[in-house]
C-alpha cells in the first residue's frame, strides 16, 4: 500500500470530544473507521454524535455538502476494542488523560490489531516514553498530541517514543497532511511544545489576577488583543526578533528588578544581545535576516495584522 493510500482503514478508540473529531476527519478523508468505547452503546451514541455534528457543520458552512452522509457512509460503531482494531491500519487511542488507563487499553490493542497497524495516543501532557513500556513493540507507537477542536486547529504535535521508527513518524505526517493538518515533530517531554508554554502563560495570568493587576476579563482582553494578535503569523522567536532582542533585555530586566529573578533576562537573550544579534534590525537573531529581505517582512508583516483586524471587526458586528 502507498503511503498516499495509507491507512485503507483506521480506528478510534475513546469517542469523546477528541474523538469523536478524530472519526469525523478520518471517514470525511474517505477511511473506513470503527469507533470503540468502554461500552457498545457509548460507541454507537459517538458514532451517532460524529454525524449529527456534521450535519450541523454542513448547516454552518463548516463542512462541504455531503459531508455527513460521506462521514456516515464511513464510520462504524464496534462492540469492543478488539473488534474495532482487528483490521485497522492505524489506530488512535483518545481515552481519558490517565496513564494506567491508556496502559491498559494499549495491552488489548496491540494483542488485537494487525502487526504492521501504528498505534497512536493522543494526550495533552503524557511523556511518551511513560506509556511506550505497554508495547512489546515500540516501533509502531507515537503520541499525537492535538487540540480541541481537532477538526479546525491545525497543528498537530508528533512525538516519537524511544523505539519509534522514522518510517511510522513519516506515514503519520502524511496522514495528518490527508487529514489537512499541519503535523511537526516535537521530543519527547511533559506539554510537549503548546502546553509547555500555554500552561506557563496561565500559571501567570492567574498570578496576574491574584495579584490584583487585571480581573479574568482584563487578561482576555490584553492578550487577544496584543500578543495573541500577532501569533496567528509569527511564533514567539521571530516575534522577538522583530521587537529586538536588546529590547527584550531591557523588558526582563524591569520585570526582574519589580517581579524578582523568575524573569531574569534568558542566558541565550542575554548572549546574543552581548553579540549585536538584535534581531531583524541588525540582520541576525534566533533567526538570519538578510538587509533585502526585511521589507518583504516587513510589509508582509503589515498586511497580516491589517486583514486580521477587518476579520475581528466583522465577526464583532
Amino acid at each position: 500500500m502507498s503511503d498516499a493510500s495509507w491507512p485503507r482503514s483506521a480506528a478510534v478508540i475513546g469517542v469523546g470530544t477528541m474523538g469523536g473529531g478524530f472519526a469525523q476527519l478520518l471517514a470525511l478523508a474517505g477511511i473506513a473507521t470503527r469507533v470503540a468505547d468502554s461500552s457498545p452503546e457509548l460507541a454507537a451514541a459517538g458514532r451517532e454524535r460524529a454525524v449529527e455534528g456534521a450535519r450541523r457543520f454542513e448547516v454552518d458552512g463548516l463542512m462541504a455538502a455531503g459531508a455527513a452522509d460521506t462521514i456516515a457512509a464511513q464510520l462504524t460503531a464496534a462492540t469492543s476494542i478488539e473488534d474495532a482494531v482487528a483490521d485497522a491500519d492505524f489506530v488512535i487511542e483518545a481515552i481519558r488523560e490517565d496513564p494506567a488507563t491508556k496502559r491498559d487499553a494499549f495491552a488489548v490493542i496491540e494483542r488485537a490489531a494487525p502487526g504492521g497497524a501504528v498505534i497512536a495516543t493522543n494526550t495533552s501532557a503524557i511523556p511518551i516514553r511513560d506509556l511506550a513500556g505497554a508495547f512489546r513493540d515500540g516501533t509502531r507507537f507515537l503520541g499525537t498530541h492535538w487540540f480541541n477542536p481537532p477538526q479546525w486547529v491545525p497543528c498537530v504535535e508528533v512525538i516519537p517514543g524511544p523505539d519509534t521508527s522514522d518510517a511510522v513518524v513519516e506515514r503519520v505526517h502524511g496522514l495528518m497532511r490527508r487529514l489537512g493538518k499541519q503535523p511537526t515533530t516535537v521530543g519527547d517531554a511533559g506539554g510537549f511544545v503548546a502546553n509547555r508554554i500555554q500552561f506557563a502563560m496561565f500559571k501567570e495570568a492567574v498570578s496576574v489576577v491574584a495579584d490584583g493587576v487585571a480581573t479574568p476579563e482584563q487578561v482576555d482582553e490584553v492578550v487577544r488583543a496584543s500578543f495573541g494578535f500577532r501569533l496567528p503569523f509569527f511564533g514567539p522567536f521571530k516575534i522577538a526578533d522583530m521587537a529586538g532582542l536588546d529590547v527584550y533585555d531591557g523588558a526582563y530586566r524591569a520585570l526582574e528588578q519589580d517581579l524578582g529573578e523568575r524573569f531574569a533576562v534568558p542566558a541565550p537573550v542575554a548572549q546574543m544581545v552581548a553579540d549585536g544579534r538584535l534581531g531583524t534590525k541588525a540582520g541576525a537573531g534566533f533567526f538570519d535576516t538578510p538587509p533585502d529581505e526585511l521589507p518583504r517582512l516587513t510589509a508582509g508583516r503589515d498586511r497580516s495584522y491589517a486583514a486580521l483586524s477587518k476579520l475581528l471587526e466583522e465577526l464583532d458586528r
